[in-house]
């Protein structure tokens, strides 16, 4: 395998996602937990966008690959086709604006058609801290969640409340399917690799299924 500096101390590198509709926050929760960095005047996101950062799952260092995809309806063509190969995904909205609550069914969908059935999903009802403007209740979103079989979490990328737990969910839920998944084939391989050299694992689009009891997280 060739050298990628992104690859350099990680066991494991997933692609995860970030959808739903414009200027509910994607961009700021995704800058929040790469670099703890908020913009309050962020501009939308013009197509796709991508971070990375570290997470130790275990005794294990994941490197999760985060792709912020506009909310704009005239990017969807462009932004649809990052869906391919992500094992996880954020289905993303804005507590004080119902719409953005109305539109998940159709991002939902959206992502199952182009995406990996079985990824993981973690509903957020950002912008928590503006709860006197609060249009669409905590139950509501507890009440998708179950339904759809999702996680789910409120979260502000403002006030920095609950978006590392959000990701870190994510990316352990992807973790636990992957090594998994890992251990399964290491089982089935004629010669397992003996010498002590590092493998970096990097899972793609053929994923084992999760089981998901209801909502798996409230805020």
């Amino acid at each position: 395998m060739a050298s990628n500096p992104f690859d350099e101390d990680c066991d494991y590198l997933f692609k995860t996602v970030l959808i739903g509709d414009s200027a509910v926050g994607k961009s700021n929760l995704l800058s929040r937990f790469a670099k703890d960095e908020f913009y309050l005047d962020s501009k939308p996101t013009i197509g796709v966008e991508f971070a990375y950062r570290n997470a130790k799952v275990g005794d294990k260092i994941v490197k999760a690959q985060i792709w912020d995809t506009a909310g704009q309806e005239r990017f969807r063509a462009i932004t649809s086709s990052y869906y391919r190969g992500a094992l996880g995904a954020m289905l993303v909205y804005d507590i004080t604006r119902q719409e953005t609550f109305k539109n998940l069914k159709k991002w939902l969908h959206e992502l199952r058609e182009f995406g990996n059935r079985e990824m993981v999903i973690v509903l957020i009802g950002n912008k928590s801290d503006l709860c006197d403007s609060r249009e669409v209740d905590v139950e509501d979103g507890q009440n998708l969640a179950q339904l759809e079989n999702l996680c789910f979490m409120e979260t502000s990328a403002k006030e920095n409340l609950n978006v590392e737990d959000a990701f870190l969910q994510m990316i352990t839920k992807i973790y636990e399917i992957a090594s998994l998944k890992s251990l399964e084939a290491k089982k089935n391989e004629p010669n397992p690799n003996l010498d002590g050299r590092k493998e970096i694992i990097v899972v793609d689009d053929e994923i084992a299924p999760i089981k998901q009891n209801g909502y798996c997280c409230t805020s």
